[in-house]
């Protein structure tokens, strides 16, 4: 007779972590198909059923991870803001004079821009947003406005940018910028390092104390990454190819 224990037969469901690791990559890939037709056809006329016929799910398995298309639609531009929060966290941690970290931040931003998620930051409509997370995404884009803003004032004082109004430089920075979320094609000829490299140039040698050697490597900062965690312990906080 077999004194050994029984076998316990396996269980069909997987460990915890291994659930919640599927959970997050479903909820990701609803954003990322959801923030591609928010752009192609506009929000209003994207629907849910549009989302989940992508996804090849039903609409009622879209409620397994969002509670309405309001939030689907402020969690992509989360997904956007996350992105710019972490590059500019990553350009403070590496020191440098103004000059430099605002070139490293126009990089990224402009690499950003020709993304998805980047994109949705200048062309999703704040007033679709439910009142509290529309407050929540102005204040983000402050964030953004007023780091320019010091990027450039530190520079200033450390010799490194020559005077100027920082206010209006950062407007014509990021209007520049932000255009490129709108005019930027999959198909086109540049990819987005080009864009990225040529708009960084303009933007950034005119404001310079002294001339620019004509090389990229001091702006460049390793690319911003492209899957982020989408489960967020509160409310709050890429498209590839080139130009037209």
């Amino acid at each position: 007779m077999d004194s050994g224990s029984p076998t316990l037969p396996s269980s069909p469901w997987l460990p915890f972590e291994s659930r919640r690791r599927a959970r997050d990559e479903k909820r990701e890939a609803v954003l990322r198909t959801a923030v591609q037709l928010f752009l192609e056809q506009g929000y209003h006329r994207a629907t849910l059923n549009d989302v989940a016929e992508r996804l090849n799910i039903t609409k009622p398995a879209l409620y397994n991870y969002f509670r309405s298309k309001h939030e689907i639609l402020f969690e992509c531009w989360s997904m956007g803001a996350d992105l710019v929060d972490s590059v500019i966290t990553e350009i403070n941690a590496g020191g440098g004079s103004g000059l430099i970290k605002l070139r490293k931040l126009v990089h990224s931003y402009a690499e950003l821009m020709a993304t998805d998620f980047g994109a949705s930051l200048v062309r999703f409509d704040l007033r679709d947003l439910a009142e509290k997370d529309a407050g929540i995404a102005r204040a983000a884009k402050k964030r953004i406005d007023a780091t320019f803003r010091k990027y450039i004032s530190s520079g200033i004082a450390d010799g490194s940018i020559k005077r100027c109004d920082p206010k209006l430089a950062a407007f014509a920075i990021a209007g520049a910028l932000n255009w490129i979320g709108h005019w930027y094609r999959r198909d086109g000829t540049s990819s987005p390092t080009d864009i990225a490299d040529e708009f960084t140039a303009r933007l950034t040698e005119g404001l310079a104390a002294v001339a620019i050697p004509n090389h990229n490597s001091e702006q460049k900062t390793p690319s911003a990454p492209l899957r982020r965690q989408t489960r967020r312990k509160a409310q709050g906080k890429k498209r590839t190819g080139g130009a037209s």
